[in-house]
């Protein structure tokens, strides 16, 4: 049978505008379960759902297929069931939907291979996810009732203790597969039922309980990078124009170039430095002089062109794995070195082309702090690293 992905993603939304296309941790929240959802290796297609030009084009950067929502399926009061129930109408070759949550950027591959098996090979109808809790509910008391509240699942007299407690299973939302025979007849939850239990830190939603700052932090935590573990960087190697400068070039009268960076980012460099990693500058154009201008004290290679080759020569050099390599470009020319480094980044204003490339898109502009924020990724990156060799 056909197991279709589908990530529903209108371009509404009451509280943040094009949410599902805002950068958390450098990665658009729409891409972060596309990710988990292509490298399951269980979906004969993956689809997101959208009304949205640009939900559209992202959608097809993380290699998802696109379904254009009807407008009557596209509004506040629409519900998932009915944009579903569009999608399927459009595509009879589909016989399972695994619904995913957008929302929901702490999923794993793991999880949708397990829920794909229990679908496909033990019988279930419909599967969708729970998080377990310890949380003790009490009855709720209208105001100017004159009622007492009342105990639901615990006794005052005899509170557990947490660990003495197995707690209750709440739906999270994170995704909800059902047969095509249970959407047709408009159950999302039906026939031979099962829930699939996922770890709590893994339980993220956006949309219910959780902000931007906390989210972000979750997923560097817990999120789910790719397929192969993190590996702890060694080498950044950064493009100088449009990266560690604004692109602009100013041309005294006497015919000498000029250009500014931002200290911040001089800052993020000796902090990379300090850090043990190596910190190297890759130009297209001969920018040597900008380069001793600037004292930075790291070596560059100016003139490329073929800027695969000079990274290579590099990682060769240095006896590196791919893994152990980070990139910072924003051009076409970098497009080759950010999608074979083990770690890639582009500034704000990079090129379409290199921001599809790359793995994460920086908040700030070329030459206006997209280095040292750059930077900060990577420390956050090699605390994950060091935690999971202490597990």
């Amino acid at each position: 049978p056909h197991l279709a992905a589908l990530v529903l993603a209108r371009g509404g939304s009451k509280g943040i505008p094009l949410k599902n296309i805002k950068l958390l941790a450098g990665v658009p929240l729409i891409g972060w379960v596309l990710r988990a959802a292509i490298d399951a290796g269980v979906f004969h297609s993956i689809w997101v759902s959208t009304d949205h030009d640009e939900i559209e084009k992202v959608a097809k950067q993380f290699g998802a297929k696109v379904h254009r929502r009807s407008p009557e399926v596209s509004q506040d009061s629409s519900t998932s069931l009915e944009a579903i129930t569009e999608f399927l109408n459009h595509h009879r070759e589909v016989d399972i939907v695994g619904n995913i949550q957008a929302t929901s950027p702490c999923l794993h591959p793991s999880d949708l291979k397990k829920v794909a098996d229990m679908i496909q090979k033990e019988g279930f109808d419909s599967v969708f996810s729970v998080v377990r809790r310890h949380q003790f509910r009490w009855s709720e008391v209208k105001k100017g009732d004159n009622k007492m509240t009342e105990p639901q699942n615990l006794n005052p007299a005899k509170r557990y203790r947490r660990q003495d407690w197995p707690g209750e299973l709440y739906e999270n939302g994170s995704f909800y597969f059902a047969k095509r025979h249970l959407i047709e007849k408009g159950y999302l939850q039906g026939g031979k039922m099962a829930y699939y239990e996922m770890r709590a830190e893994h339980s993220v939603d956006i949309d219910i309980d959780i902000d931007w700052p906390i989210a972000e932090q979750r997923v560097l935590s817990f999120g789910y990078f790719g397929k192969e573990p993190l590996k702890e960087v060694k080498l950044l190697v950064c493009s100088i124009d449009g990266c560690l400068t604004n692109g602009r070039i100013y041309v005294t009268e006497d015919h000498k170039e000029m250009v500014s960076y931002d200290y911040r980012d001089i800052v993020g460099i000796d902090l990379l430095k300090k850090r043990g990693i190596q910190v190297r500058f890759i130009s297209d154009r001969d920018c040597s002089k900008t380069l001793s201008a600037m004292q930075l004290g790291c070596v560059a290679k100016v003139s490329v062109t073929n800027k695969l080759q000079v990274l290579k020569d590099w990682q060769e050099d240095m006896g590196l794995s791919w893994k152990e390599v980070a990139y910072l470009g924003n051009e076409e020319s970098d497009v080759e070195c950010l999608k074979q480094a083990g770690m890639s980044g582009v500034p704000a204003d990079a090129c379409a082309a290199a921001q599809k490339a790359a793995g994460y898109i920086c908040k700030s502009r070329g030459g206006c702090g997209a280095v040292r924020e750059f930077a900060e990724h990577i420390f956050l990156l090699l605390e994950k690293v060091n935690s999971a060799r202490k597990q």
